[in-house]
This record gives structure tokens, sequence and C-alpha cells, in this order.
């Protein structure tokens, strides 16, 4: 399964709407998660609106967080999504095997033990997070708490018993019209991570839906790479998130 993790303040103010770019992502089986980022009220309610209706296209969650909640927020947005992808997988398993459509319809004693497979799963499935990071101007007093919740969320995912890998987008790309520029491919190296944030330009615009299109972009190009090169039916078996 794949999935985005958007961090953003919202108001997005070029290209195609963002709304319409995540509901294009969901359809191509990508999910797309928000944080909102949001400090002393400046988020408006235009921006708030547009978080939620982002996360609402994407199939996906969505939370809003002031800067000093950041960290907690984005660890814990990583590791619900890990566990309802997980959940959704099993329900899907159980219902073929056993009929039930829920964990909830199990018997009591039944449903312990898929509750406790599913915690294993959590710890231990390979983890993909791919970040897409708003790097316009209104996001630029929000700059240090990104970094250090993505840091934080790097380390967290490295102390996972299953192995971990992240990829970095940050819109917009450049002073020359890019609409988003991929700083990391997959990694499980944090130190990479710390490198990042020197090069970042905070600029004014804010391309939320063309960067979305990048990356879907990013995936359906691996998706082909790894038909035409593995032999694969091109499912990936990693939760990426």
């Amino acid at each position: 399964m794949k999935q985005i993790l958007l961090i953003t303040d919202g108001c997005s103010n070029v290209g195609v709407s963002p709304v319409v770019a995540a509901a294009q992502a969901y359809a191509a089986q990508i999910t797309v998660n928000v944080v909102g980022v949001i400090d002393h009220g400046d988020l408006g309610e235009f921006g708030s609106s547009e978080i939620e209706e982002i996360a609402r296209a994407g199939g996906g969650l969505s939370r809003l967080s002031h800067t000093r909640q950041l960290s907690q927020t984005v660890q814990m947005m990583t590791r619900k999504t890990v566990v309802q992808t997980i959940q959704n997988a099993v329900s899907r398993e159980l219902k073929q095997v056993l009929g039930h459509s829920s964990i909830e319809e199990l018997p009591p004693e039944k449903r312990g033990e898929v509750v406790r497979v599913i915690d294993d799963l959590t710890e231990t499935s390979k983890l993909r997070v791919a970040l897409l990071i708003d790097a316009s101007a209104s996001m630029k007093p929000k700059l240090q708490a990104v970094e250090e919740a993505i840091r934080d969320l790097a380390l967290s995912l490295q102390s996972r018993q299953g192995s971990s890998e992240m990829a970095v987008f940050h819109f917009p790309g450049s002073a020359y019209g890019e609409d988003c520029k991929m700083d990391l491919d997959w990694t499980s190296n944090i130190n990479g991570i710390h490198s990042i944030f020197p090069r970042l330009q905070m600029r004014g615009t804010t391309p939320t839906g063309p960067a979305l299109l990048h990356v879907i972009d990013f995936y359906q190009k691996a998706d082909y790479g790894n038909r035409k090169n593995d032999g694969t039916d091109g499912m990936m078996s990693d939760y990426v998130v």
C-alpha cells in the first residue's frame, strides 16, 4: 500500500487543486495523509478546510498540530496509518477465510490473538515513509519544528525491529518554476535527513497540487521499473506510509 505524508499549513495558490491531485493519487491506489502545521492561530479557516479536504479526497487521515506538538503528531500519524493498513489487510483475510468482515466480530479469545499479530506486524514489517514538505514562505517560521519532527521520526523508524526507509520531497522546488524536488530517494540512512534543511530556500508560492502529482509520478515510474526489471506484477509487498 502506497501512501504520502504531506506536511503543510494549507492555502495552496499555484496550479491544479491539491484536492483534485489527492483524488488522482487515491485513484492510483496511493493514500494521502496530511499533517497541518498551525501556530498562534495563523492557519486560517481556508487552510484548515483544505487540509481536511486533501486527506478526504486522498482516502487518508488529517491532523492539525501546533509546532510544539508536531513531532508527536507526525510519529502518531505514521504509526496509525501503519496499523490501519495492517488492520485492513487482516480484515480482508478474515473475511476470505472465516467469513468475518471485521476483527470485532471474532470471539474474544480469537480477537486477542489477532490483535497480538497486528501489534507484531506493526513493529516488524518493512516500512517506507514518503514525506512531502511544504517549503513555501508561510512555512518559514515553522521550519525548525518540521526539521525536528522529521529527525525524531527518522530515529523512531530506526528503532523499529523491521527495516524502515524514507523518501523526502519539498515544494516549491526552485526559483525556476520547479514545482517539487526530491531531496532523498528511498534510504534508511538518517544522516541523509540532516543534510536536507540547510539547503531549503523558503519561497512565496504553494504549489501543493503539482507537488502531489510529482510524487504520484515518482511512484508510477517506480512501479513501471519493478514490472519491467523484476518480472513482478507491480504489486508492492511493503507497507508504504
